[in-house]
């Protein structure tokens, strides 16, 4: 568990993400969020539009994230995101993406997420949350890893940010069986192990790209009412009330919400640290993997920043990807 002193911010539960970019001047920053075009995304983009970053809203939806950008620029005086078509379940968008991106980037932020209500695979059998929320933004990751070195170089770091949740509290990796083709399938367990999948990501990123000026932390944005509840069954809801109930979270606003990935962003703490999981705009704690979440639903567990797990995460990973 941690034994260092967490790294800090000035920033709390209730700042919101237009508070933290105060003063900050994003001209000349090349931003692409995924996920861009609802919730969190929609926020983050718009608040790094606001200060100045040019902005790609990665989507799987472009009609929706048309409308988005448009809604940005009337707020933004006419700075207006750009709008790319991006699958995260579909490896030949992602490619597609990569191919076309052309210069530098600063940031990558890893928004976008699906929670299913069921088992549900993408054409090469994975599981569909899975292969969503890390595989997609993993082999995203690895494509653009050139063009962020490249913007690491000219705006002395690049960052990528890896957005989880407390849900990762609920499963580490299981190695044996990723994609559900023995045990019985629970779709939270499911959702749990690709946010743990998310930060493991982060810390492996970093130990292998700090050397090239990349650092990738992870967020839990806490409670937002977001799209991403639109597929919960009976059950799924009645976890989510229940845990609202025990005091496992409080619901913040959408720009509250995105207040913590923007800090990873921009925030001076953590331009050259990574392999963080931050939670109401600090690092936070670690707990052990049998500590209960209604108990701490501010940590982080062990499995989730395990050095061991995510070498061997990104080792697979990889090899998943060349199939």
């Amino acid at each position: 568990m941690t034994t260092r002193k967490l790294i800090s911010t000035r920033f709390t539960s209730s700042s919101t993400a237009d508070e933290v970019l105060r003063g900050v001047d994003l001209t000349g920053v090349r931003a692409i969020v995924t996920g861009g075009s609802s919730g969190i995304g929609t926020e983050t983009a718009r608040a790094l539009t606001s200060a100045g970053a040019e902005v790609t809203l990665a989507v799987r939806n472009t009609a929706a994230g048309d409308a988005v950008s448009d809604t940005i620029a009337k707020s933004t005086g006419g700075i207006r995101p750009r709008v790319v078509r991006l699958d995260l379940a579909d490896r030949t968008t992602v490619a597609r993406f990569v191919d076309a991106w052309n210069g530098p980037l600063h940031l990558l932020i890893n928004n976008a997420g699906v929670v299913t209500g069921g088992l549900e695979r993408t054409c090469e059998g994975w599981e569909l949350q899975f292969a969503t929320n890390h595989l997609g933004h993993f082999a995203l990751a690895i494509g653009l890893h050139d063009a962020l070195a490249r913007g690491a170089i000219d705006r002395d770091g690049a960052r990528i940010v890896s957005v989880s949740s407390t849900a990762h509290m609920r499963s580490g990796i299981d190695f044996d069986d990723l994609h559900f083709e023995r045990r019985s399938y629970d779709p939270q367990i499911a959702y749990a192990q690709s946010k743990t999948a998310n930060s493991l990501f982060a810390v492996e990123a970093t130990r292998l790209w700090a050397s090239d000026g990349i650092v990738a932390n992870t967020v839990n944005p806490g409670g937002v009412a977001t799209g991403l509840q639109r597929n919960f069954t009976a059950q799924q809801k009645a976890s989510l009330d229940a845990a609202e109930a025990a005091g496992v979270f409080t619901y913040k606003t959408v720009e509250q919400g995105a207040a913590t990935s923007i800090v990873a962003a921009v925030a001076p703490e953590f331009a050259h640290s990574g392999g963080h999981y931050l939670d109401d705009s600090q690092e936070a704690y670690t707990v052990p993997d049998d500590a209960d979440l209604a108990q701490h639903p501010h940590g982080v567990k062990e499995w989730a920043l395990d050095p061991a797990a995510a070498k061997r995460l990104w080792t697979v990973s990889t090899d998943l990807l060349r199939v």
